[in-house]
């Protein structure tokens, strides 16, 4: 028994020198880069091999965060197959079935809406994530469902806390529908919503999740060159889903643009679309809010129910100016904002515009002589505008829809 004892013991001693000496001759070989972020505390050696990728953004510190607390995998592995073996979303730790994971946290993204911090609650219940409305619209269409309210999601979620009366959405699932078409279009039309994987081709090139949206130019994704969240999102990236082309409702397929576009004015909305000047010389972040795109953090059965922005926002009416109010404060959302993408030095005691639901309009100024001043989020160009009271406008203030205003300032394409 002593005997199987010691040879025992000896086997376990051996083969602990024999595991030592293999990460002795791999420190050896590889130089391993150390680096211990302030947030986890914790040595990780990720810089070993990806020492050459830039910060992902000013408000992801590579000292604060460094790379496992977001993307997983093994922190003190040199070997490239074992360090990567535990990563979460592979190379997107954004992608929806993750994201808790990876950017959850009450001081990261799954926060309280009171500190403006329910990015997660908000992405996951919304339209983008959701894709309620075209589902709901289907289902309608052909019987399946007696109503047009939001029943069913790319994905089944639930909102304890809505103001909607919609508390959760069941799964879609076309493949238990009797109707063809509604079959049809879950196997054709469900490329759009961001937990989808895009279609086919360049003009379709996106990534998943948040990085749908806030890593705009993927090109050498996920080949590793790629390595940037931004909230200077340009309207190519919008184009991915938005500009690609239309549903043929009698087929139930994805008709792709047979044009090409050589400018902005052609290239930014549907070839059908009528629009003003700002509406495409600007991109569609300098208008859209975040809770527009993001979601508010409830379950919406349509996309009108979360969209406000009008022209009247920043223009006002012939009766009413604009919305605007001051900020006090240093830890106002509007200075947060501006910090994360800095086009504008926004200050305590500046004046911006806002939106009807009271959200900071950031890259306005209201300037000494009554006009305003809006700086592009992507281009940086600086637009000055003045508001409709005061001049020879005809409009009536009850016709605030866009449609009313394209009645005399749509351009010629």
């Amino acid at each position: 028994m002593d005997t199987t004892r010691r040879l025992t013991a000896l086997a376990a001693g051996l083969l602990l020198i024999g595991s030592l000496l293999v990460v002795w001759a791999v420190f050896q070989r590889t130089n391993p880069v150390a680096l211990t972020p302030s947030l986890t505390g914790q040595t990780e050696y990720c810089l070993t091999c990806h020492g050459d990728l830039p910060e992902i953004s000013t408000s992801h510190p590579i000292k604060s965060f460094g790379c496992v607390i977001c993307h997983g995998g093994e922190r003190l592995a040199l070997d490239k197959n074992l360090a990567h073996s535990t990563l979460r979303g592979g190379a997107n730790p954004s992608a929806l079935s993750v994201v808790e994971l990876s950017c959850g946290g009450s001081d990261c993204h799954s926060g309280s809406p009171q500190a403006s911090r329910d990015h997660i609650q908000r992405v996951m219940t919304s339209i983008q994530a959701t894709y309620t409305g075209a589902i709901a619209n289907i289902l309608y269409t052909f019987g399946a469902q007696p109503d047009l309210k939001a029943h069913f999601g790319a994905f089944a979620v639930i909102d304890n806390e809505t103001s909607t009366g919609i508390t959760s959405l069941d799964a879609f699932e076309s493949s238990k529908e009797d109707n063809p078409s509604i079959q049809t279009f879950g196997k054709n039309c469900l490329t759009c919503h961001i937990s989808a994987a895009p279609r086919e081709g360049d003009h379709f090139d996106r990534l998943t999740g948040c990085a749908a949206c806030h890593t705009p130019d993927v090109e050498s994704f996920p080949e590793g060159k790629t390595h940037g969240l931004t909230t200077a999102i340009p309207y190519t990236q919008c184009n991915t889903c938005h500009n690609r082309g239309n549903y043929d409702l009698r087929s139930m397929t994805f008709v792709e643009r047979a044009d090409q576009p050589t400018d902005r004015l052609h290239d930014y909305y549907q070839p059908i679309a009528q629009f003003t000047r700002c509406e495409w010389t600007l991109d569609c972040v300098d208008c859209h809010t975040r809770t527009e795109a993001m979601g508010d953090g409830d379950l919406h059965s349509n996309q009108s129910e979360i969209q406000y922005i009008q022209c009247k926002t920043c223009h006002g009416t012939l009766n009413e100016l604009p919305q605007t109010y001051t900020i006090t404060s240093e830890d106002d959302l509007a200075l947060r904002l501006a910090f994360l993408n800095p086009v504008v030095d926004l200050q305590v005691g500046d004046t911006i515009l806002m939106s009807e639901t009271g959200e900071p309009l950031w890259n306005t100024h209201v300037l000494p002589d009554g006009t305003y001043e809006m700086t592009g989020k992507v281009t940086h160009q600086q637009f000055t505008f003045r508001p409709v009271m005061g001049t020879q406008c005809k409009q009536n203030p009850d016709e605030q829809e866009s449609k009313y205003c394209h009645q005399c300032h749509a351009e010629e394409r």
